[in-house]
């Protein structure tokens, strides 16, 4: 696969592809490129319905710019952990905040969630949060609260009494859980609904229709995740080499 940006003409071919309805992996098929190279070109600009090539190719530059003028900064810095690329971690923060924000967070809890998702601790402080992202403690309290509602973030107290946030592996299958009892209480809210609008009628044949739906998919989420929980605590994939001095085919 050919590497390095994309050219303004690949992503006037992006904007011609969405506009004919073909899906990410069609249209990096026809360019040649990772499908996960056009999902995020599109998803950290303005998303499938607002993508425009023009506009996203200045974007990049100006990002590209800004990235270069980081660089003798970055260098300046103290290391980065495990030897980590700076400018490279900020163009991926960028990104995966981005994809956040096109899942439906407001800029603020994505750039929040994005920074705990990268802490290698898993989790911070207010104090951290408000020095990182360069914003109000206000801000960042307003985002917690969002995401604590979310399940995505929990509060725990530290050996110091500080108030930390935390982000762990299990806050996935804590939200996907609470996602599965959201359904389950639109699913009755519905069937009351059926009640009240009379069992035969057009309207509440869909209500009910609805809350057979939503009993489903709470089943198939909550099964699925029992199954998968145990994917969110495996540690780093060993390559074989590395494996020891494990038995091999002959």
């Amino acid at each position: 696969m050919p590497g390095g940006r994309l050219t303004k003409q690949e992503r006037q071919q992006i904007a011609l592809g969405l506009a004919d309805d073909l899906s990410y992996a069609e249209i990096a098929r026809r360019l040649d490129r990772p499908t996960s190279t056009v999902t995020r070109e599109v998803l950290r600009n303005g998303g499938p319905g607002g993508y425009r090539a023009e506009v996203a190719h200045r974007a990049t530059e100006r990002r590209a710019h800004r990235s270069r003028q980081a660089a003798p900064r970055a260098a300046q810095a103290a290391p980065q952990a495990h030897g980590r690329d700076a400018v490279a971690l900020a163009e991926f923060e960028e990104a995966l905040t981005g994809v956040l924000i096109a899942s439906g967070l407001t800029k603020m809890t994505a750039r929040v969630l994005t920074c705990m998702f990268t802490t290698d601790a898993g989790s911070v402080t207010a104090a951290d949060l408000v020095r990182r992202l360069d914003v109000s403690p206000a801000s960042v309290s307003k985002a917690i609260a969002f995401l604590e509602s979310q399940g995505l973030v929990r509060r725990e107290r530290d050996e110091g009494r500080r108030e930390r946030y935390v982000a762990d592996n299990d806050v996935w299958y804590q939200s996907t859980i609470a996602s599965a009892r959201a359904n389950d209480q639109l699913a009755e809210t519905a069937r009351q609904g059926v009640v009240v609008l009379g069992a035969s009628t057009p309207a509440a044949v869909r209500l009910e229709n609805i809350a057979r739906f939503l009993d489903f998919m709470s089943e198939t989420i909550v099964r699925a995740a029992e199954q998968a929980r145990e994917v969110l605590h495996t540690g780093p994939v060993t390559a074989p080499d590395d494996a020891g001095a494990g038995p091999r085919d002959s």
